[in-house]
């Protein structure tokens, strides 16, 4: 009995001893090594093509510029508010004579950078094989993708969570993702 006493606290001990080596090893963040305050590496989540054109009903015209010529719409059912920091959309470019360029796009607000997935072209949708991440450009006249960072899609450089909240945003009365003409009173033209 009293071997089989001793065995069990020698089992015991051994547990112990290797359970405190564990918890010695998990220790403070600085002792080991890891900063717990360094930036993050970006790992972008799966992109899946949309299924469908655009919902038609759900599209909304957006303002870019006043120097554009193109007119620019979303379609709000296909925000897609990304758990990696990327909000995707389904963006719609109608050319003066009528023709339109539909895009499937990204938006990282924390690097400030943009990415075209594909489009959508004689009713299929084209992956593009060669996308990668731009810099958003705010001093063009076609800035689509800086008005919606600005006026929605972002809270300076956040990503914004709430899906209410962008289609609020998003609301052709009070967007205000481009620089509105006014005048010296601020009101707008």
């Amino acid at each position: 009995m009293t071997e089989h006493l001793n065995r069990r606290i020698s089992l015991y001990s051994i547990a112990l001893a290797c359970g405190l080596s564990l918890l010695a090893c998990a220790g403070d963040p600085l002792e080991s090594g890891v900063d717990p305050f360094a930036p993050m590496v970006f790992k972008e989540g799966s992109t899946a093509m949309p299924l469908n054109p655009p919902n038609k009903a759900a599209t909304i015209p957006f303002y870019v510029s006043q120097g554009t010529v193109f007119k620019f719409s979303i379609d709000t059912d296909s925000i897609l508010i990304g758990a990696d920091g990327i909000t995707r959309y389904i963006v719609i470019i109608t050319s003066p004579s009528g023709s339109q360029q539909i895009q499937y796009e990204g938006i990282r607000c924390d690097s400030n950078q943009w990415r075209l997935y594909g489009t959508f072209d004689n009713g299929t949708w084209k992956e593009n094989p060669l996308g990668s991440w731009n810099k958003i450009q705010s001093k063009v006249v076609n800035r689509y993708q800086d008005s919606l960072a600005s006026g929605a899609f972002c809270n300076i450089n956040s990503q914004e969570k709430n899906i209410t909240a962008i289609l609020k945003s998003l609301n052709p009365n009070g967007f205000t993702g481009g620089a509105k003409p006014s005048n010296s009173f601020g009101e707008i033209l």
